[in-house]
């Protein structure tokens, strides 16, 4: 009898200890969740408010600033859906299209104009040599993109120069700065997101390189003379199409 009592109660011990866990696990991610949105929020609003400040002093709202604008607030809005889904318990999708990187390229380097002069930075496209086309989801890649520039511009400095180069199998899309260069490795920054030092670089590149992977690409640093030189790699559009049209149970 004294034996029985003894398993039960180290079996309502045992049980305690993994309610315990999962309850933890889950507000961990729930709190990881909650950090990304204000992450994501922030930035593009930010943009926003600086792009329309501009285009209020020069009296006119052009239609580059403008695409910008509506840019940077639908990814606002799909920080916002993210949110949603994660409180639902699922994942947050759009479908996959052709994406023109050049033209998208354009449109961020318009919406982060303001937040760079704000930081004392210049921001610069690069000239593209012809187009550069890839499969995705457009915002997920304009949210990577984004951060990557974000970074750029608020830890690194100087001129900051966006631009792309489209090969037979991938497309290199390229954020250099002038600052003084990444204090770890894009790996271990990544990691830092769950840690409240370094957190705000942390979260945007784990963003990056998350989206990166989604779509059969990757996010490194390149060597560089000076600053950060940042390099994501995405498979060129024929490529692109097979890896999303495998992956399509998954995403729907």
């Amino acid at each position: 009898m004294t034996l029985t009592i003894e398993l039960l109660g180290w079996v309502l011990a045992a049980g305690g200890v993994a309610a315990a866990a999962v309850a933890r696990r889950r507000m961990t991610s729930l709190a990881e969740t909650v950090a990304r949105t204000s992450h994501e929020l922030r930035g593009p609003l930010t943009a926003v408010r600086l792009g329309l400040l501009a285009a209020f002093r020069s009296g006119q709202l052009a239609e580059p600033r403008l695409r910008a604008v509506e840019l940077e607030l639908a990814r606002a809005s799909l920080a916002l859906e993210d949110l949603s889904a994660a409180r639902d318990g699922r994942e947050c999708r759009h479908g996959a299209a052709p994406v023109e990187v050049t033209e998208l390229l354009a449109d961020l380097v318009e919406a982060w104009g303001g937040v760079a002069a704000v930081h004392g930075a210049e921001l610069r496209l690069l000239e593209p040599a012809g187009p550069a086309v890839v499969i995705g989801e457009r915002l997920r890649l304009a949210q990577a993109i984004g951060n990557l520039v974000a970074n750029a511009v608020e830890h690194g400095g100087g001129l900051v120069e966006v631009g792309c180069r489209a090969g037979a199998v991938a497309v290199s899309i390229e954020v250099v700065d002038q600052g003084p260069g990444l204090p770890a490795p894009v790996s271990e920054l990544s990691r830092r997101r769950r840690r409240r030092a370094g957190s705000r670089r942390g979260h945007g590149l784990a963003i990056a390189s998350a989206i990166a992977r989604a779509h059969g690409g990757r996010l490194s640093a390149a060597p560089s003379e000076r600053g950060a030189r940042l390099v994501m790699e995405l498979p060129s559009a024929g490529l692109s199409a097979r890896i999303w049209l495998d992956q399509a149970p998954d995403r729907r």
